[in-house]
């Protein structure tokens, strides 16, 4: 008999369609694992504690929920547990897949979160599949850290790594792994490796509190982008996204509003740091990018900018000193360096 927890934050896997409006219902929660049940002759094996933290559409959370989720799954006693599972909905999925990751990063268990793309009771819902790999995944690789298996459109189940894990493509619920390297395949209750999954470094030294700070501020570069409007009131660190080239505008050919150049001496001026993600690191860069590195922004390299967010929230609610909060972003602790 496999002990799993099972834990409800809502999202639609655990919502309900009623006349055209989609929202959370406890009912829906309960109804996965009963749905499971009818659909897999595991089920007699598997005993299922539940909790739940949370019960919010996933587009209205904040980072304090991932406090109120890591508070409750610590409370439940994980260790006693053979996997988690936690529900969640797909909007912000892959940012609390590294969440977890990072925080959970020296767990002896597998941690897999589960979504769906649409409300249970559709025809397409991809729910129940999701939840079944999750379960299938505990009972046959039981490899500790967090995952997410997730199956899109006419595609087999995929299972991702936490930290790789991207947000879905604009006008679509596909998801996918950073550079499309998932790191399973399962079809017909079995799985197949497609990528090594990256090497378990040791545990961070220091114990992370489940603290992340909501005094990080992030950009999105777009053509006209003008950074006056900006407020950098309450502001410890700025981190620019880039273009997929790992550029921003560095030129002042339109003013100083529009160049990131500019905008990175004002944020010196006022004590702020500024972090540039997502960026693979290589011999070669575009003048823009070296143009930016001199002007004293830092660049996260080699990782996703949903990992790079979310690595700064917890090291700026860990650390107070710019040192332990680079040495913290340079070490690779739960695989979401790519290589």
């Amino acid at each position: 008999m496999k002990n799993i927890l099972v834990v409800f934050t809502g999202g639609t896997i655990g919502s309900v369609a009623t006349d055209g409006t989609i929202n959370t219902a406890d009912s829906a929660s309960f109804k996965l694992i009963q749905l499971f049940q009818q659909h897999d002759e595991n089920y007699r094996k598997i005993h299922f504690d539940t909790i739940q933290p949370l019960q919010i559409l996933s587009e209205n959370l904040a980072p304090r929920a991932w406090t109120s989720i890591i508070t409750a799954i610590e409370a439940a006693r994980p260790e006693q547990y053979d996997g988690i599972i936690m529900t969640h909905g797909t909007d912000t999925l892959a940012y609390t897949a590294c969440a977890l990751n990072f925080y959970f990063h020296a767990t002896q268990i597998p941690m897999l979160l589960v979504a769906s793309d649409y409300p249970l009771d559709h025809p397409k819902a991809n729910g129940v599949e999701n939840f079944i790999c999750a379960v299938e995944f505990i009972l046959q690789i039981n490899r500790p850290g967090v995952f997410v298996p997730y199956r899109n459109p006419q595609q087999t189940t995929q299972v991702h790594q936490g930290t790789r894990l991207t947000c879905s493509l604009q006008l679509s619920g596909d998801f996918f792994s950073v550079q499309a390297k998932s790191y399973l395949h399962f079809e017909n209750r079995q799985f197949s490796l497609l990528n090594p999954p990256a090497k378990k470094s040791p545990p961070h030294n220091t114990p992370l509190k489940a603290d992340f700070s909501e005094r990080i501020l992030m950009i999105k570069p777009y053509p006209g982008l003008d950074y006056a409007n900006f407020n950098l009131e309450n502001v410890d660190a700025v981190l620019h996204d880039l273009y997929h080239s790992g550029t921003a505008c560095a030129s002042l050919q339109w003013g100083e509003n529009y160049s990131l150049v500019a905008f990175i001496e004002r944020c010196k001026q006022q004590g702020i740091s500024v972090y540039l993600a997502p960026a693979i690191k290589s011999a070669d860069a575009y003048q823009s990018t070296r143009a930016l590195i001199e002007q004293g922004a830092e660049i996260i390299w080699n990782m996703s900018i949903e990992a790079a967010y979310v690595k700064l929230l917890l090291a700026y609610g860990n650390f107070n000193d710019k040192q332990e909060i680079m040495a913290f972003m340079i070490e690779d602790i739960a695989g979401e360096h790519l290589c």
